[in-house]
């Protein structure tokens, strides 16, 4: 499975319902499912990005329809980074030449 970082920003519709915030996680966590995906970790965040959630996935089409889905719900606008583990990593770097 490969991890991802969503950095998510809350939207007009967001903020106004935030009071539901952490009831909405709960039912994307459950929606992750259907995408092959699997919320590990939500935090609420102060700063420039409101959310910061790690997802696992499948591929990066299975994290693509899913980061979609989270979207055209309207509450979150964010943006997703594909994330390397140390492991992950130590097999990267034998490769540069």
């Amino acid at each position: 499975m490969a991890t991802y970082i969503m950095l998510c920003n809350f939207t007009d519709q967001g903020i106004r319902n935030v009071k539901d915030t952490t009831k909405r996680a709960e039912v994307v966590k459950d929606a992750a499912k259907r995408f092959g995906a699997n919320m590990k970790e939500i935090f609420w965040t102060m700063g420039q990005y409101d959310i910061v959630v790690t997802v696992e996935a499948s591929d990066d089409a299975s994290m693509s329809a899913f980061a979609l889905a989270v979207g055209a719900a309207g509450n979150v606008r964010g943006q997703t980074m594909r994330a390397y583990s140390k492991e992950e990593m130590n097999e990267i770097l034998p490769n540069i030449s």
